[in-house]
C-alpha cells in the first residue's frame, strides 16, 4: 500500500469534556486506534500528514487533535492566565503558578474524545507535553490504553535537568503580531529545537507555521498549558506501578527536555523500552520517521 492510498478523514469537531475538540484521522476506521497528542502550544498539524500516513499504513486508525486552548479546539478565555511574576516565582522559589487546569484535565479531554468517537481502547503516543498527558492517561485509565509511547517528555520530577536559560528565553519571547515577523520568529525557534545534526526543512516548517497562524494562535492558552505542566505532580512513584507496554523515545541533543528526562521516564516504568536517538533534538526529523514508526508498531504488538 502506498501512502497516497491512505484514507484521510477531514477535520471535524466533537463535544468532549465540556469542550469542542477538533480532530482528524488517517486510515481504515475499522483498524485499531492510535491517538497522537501534541506538545505545548503546538497544534495537531505538527503531526505531519506523512508521519500519520506512515503509522496508518501499518493498519492503524490514526487520530490527531488540537488540545484545549490551542488551534481550532475550545479556547478557555474565561480562565485566568498566570502572570509573568507567577512564572518567575516558580523559577526562583518553586511556587505554584495557580494553574486553572492540570495535565490530568487534559488527559480527561483525550479520554472524552475517545468516548465521543466510541473508541474503547487505543494506543497512545505523545510528544513533550503530549507525552506527559499520555502518561497521565495511562495512570488514570489503564484499562483504556493498549500501549504508551512517550517521546521527548519527562516524569514531572523537578530535580531532573532543565532547559538552558537561552532556550527558555527564546521560547517565552512575546510573539510578533505581524505575519512575516511571526513566521521568522517561529522558524528561529524550530531551528533551535531541531539542532544541526539533521538538515532543517525550512520550507515544510514554514508551511506548518503559516497554517498554524491561520488556524488560530492563542498565547494566553499556551501560558495556561505551561502552568498545567508546572503545577502538575511528579508522576515518578505512580509510574513505577504502571503495567502497560511502554516505549520511551528521546533525542540525545534535546535542548528543551534534556535526555536525562527520557532516561528517568524509562527507569520509572516497569519493562519500558528506551530508545535514545542520535542527533535528535526536540523535533521529529523526517530521517528518523521510519525508525520511530517501526518502534511504535513493534510496541503495539505487545499491547
Amino acid at each position: 500500500m502506498t501512502l497516497d492510498n491512505i484514507q484521510h478523514h477531514v477535520a471535524q469537531q466533537v463535544s468532549a469534556n465540556g469542550l469542542q475538540i477538533t480532530y482528524d484521522s488517517f486510515g481504515d476506521p475499522g483498524d485499531p486506534v492510535m491517538i497522537l497528542i501534541m506538545g505545548l502550544g503546538t497544534q495537531m498539524i505538527h503531526w505531519s500528514d506523512q508521519f500519520c500516513q506512515l503509522l496508518a499504513s501499518n493498519k492503524f486508525r490514526v487520530i490527531r487533535f488540537d488540545n484545549r486552548d490551542i488551534g481550532e479546539s475550545t479556547w478557555l478565555t474565561d480562565y485566568p492566565m498566570p502572570s509573568t511574576w507567577d512564572f518567575i516565582s516558580n523559577s526562583l522559589f518553586n511556587k505554584k503558578v495557580n494553574a486553572p487546569y492540570l495535565l490530568d484535565d487534559m488527559a480527561d479531554d483525550t479520554l472524552a474524545l475517545m468516548d465521543a468517537l466510541s473508541v474503547d481502547k487505543a494506543h497512545i503516543v505523545g510528544v513533550s507535553m503530549g507525552g506527559m498527558i499520555a502518561q497521565c492517561m495511562a495512570l488514570k485509565y489503564p484499562n483504556r490504553i493498549s500501549s504508551l509511547t512517550s517521546i521527548m517528555s519527562t516524569t514531572g520530577n523537578r530535580s531532573l535537568p532543565k532547559a538552558k536559560i537561552r532556550v527558555i528565553a527564546k521560547l517565552l519571547k512575546p510573539l510578533a503580531k505581524e505575519i512575516e515577523p511571526y513566521v521568522a520568529q517561529n522558524l528561529d525557534v524550530w531551528l533551535m529545537l531541531h539542532g544541526k545534526y539533521f538538515p532543517f526543512d525550512r520550507e515544510s516548517v514554514e508551511k506548518v507555521i503559516r497554517y498554524s497562524q491561520q488556524r488560530g494562535v492563542n498565547p494566553a492558552g499556551v501560558a495556561r498549558q505551561l502552568s498545567a505542566i508546572i503545577d502538575s505532580e511528579d508522576r515518578t512513584l505512580r509510574l513505577q506501578k504502571l503495567q502497560i507496554p511502554s516505549l520511551i523515545i528521546h533525542g540525545d541533543i534535546d535542548p528543551l527536555v534534556p535526555v536525562e528526562c527520557g532516561i528517568a521516564t524509562a527507569a520509572a516504568i516497569p519493562g519500558a523500552t528506551l530508545k535514545i536517538l542520535e542527533g535528535m533534538g526536540h523535533t521529529l526529523p523526517v530521517q528518523l520517521w521510519p525508525q520511530i514508526v517501526e518502534d511504535i508498531v513493534e510496541l503495539s504488538k505487545t499491547g
